[in-house]
């Protein structure tokens, strides 16, 4: 059984006293604009070997050629890309977590049953993207810091509806009569 909803679209909220699903409502990565300079050292880097392959001077090998972009496109495309790939920030039903790192792992969670604060920052380009950097603070932990998150407007309204949702289930649950088990109570005859 489902409490009844007049907003159609919103998801149905739980019965009281059942034990709500977990759901994904969002998974974000850090806005792709900070991939332009990887890209376009990855398009230099092979105009250059196209054009330089063959056309070396005369102390310099292909192969020289070919170690030297390699290094390049490993420092300044393949390790930025895989930096911006491993850090995602997941917003669930339940809470919003963090992670980051290629080689070791850090993650980072915040419930939403808690509450806390929201403080969003965009700066001058971010703005232009749409973009910003969330504050997470719920006065005990650490702050969690989503760092450029594409569609920042969005995400903030999602998490506030987030706060409001969990912490109005919790109140509702804490007051939920008990349970007594056994067959139930008999029906009155006297209709």
């Amino acid at each position: 059984m489902t409490q009844p909803t007049a907003y159609t679209g919103r998801p149905v909220t739980p019965a009281p006293g059942a034990e709500a699903r977990e759901l994904r409502v969002a998974r974000v990565r850090g806005h792709a604009r900070r991939l332009f300079w990887c890209a376009a050292v990855l398009v230099v880097a092979s105009a250059a070997v196209g054009y330089f392959t063959g056309n070396l001077p005369a102390p310099f090998e292909d192969w020289m050629l070919w170690a030297a972009a390699g290094l390049v496109v490993l420092l300044l495309v393949v390790v930025p890309f895989l930096r911006w790939f491993a850090r995602t920030y997941t917003v669930t039903t339940r809470r919003v977590v963090a992670q980051s790192g290629v080689l070791r792992r850090t993650r980072t969670e915040i419930g939403h049953a808690r509450g806390y604060t929201i403080s969003e920052r965009r700066g001058p380009i971010q703005r232009m993207w749409g973009a910003g950097t969330l504050t997470l603070s719920n006065g005990v932990d650490a702050p969690l810091r989503m760092v450029d998150i594409p569609s920042v407007r969005l995400m903030n309204e999602a998490l506030a509806d987030q706060v409001e949702v969990s912490q109005i289930l919790a109140h509702r649950d804490s007051h939920v009569m008990p349970i007594v088990p056994g067959p139930p109570p008999p029906l009155p005859t006297d209709l």
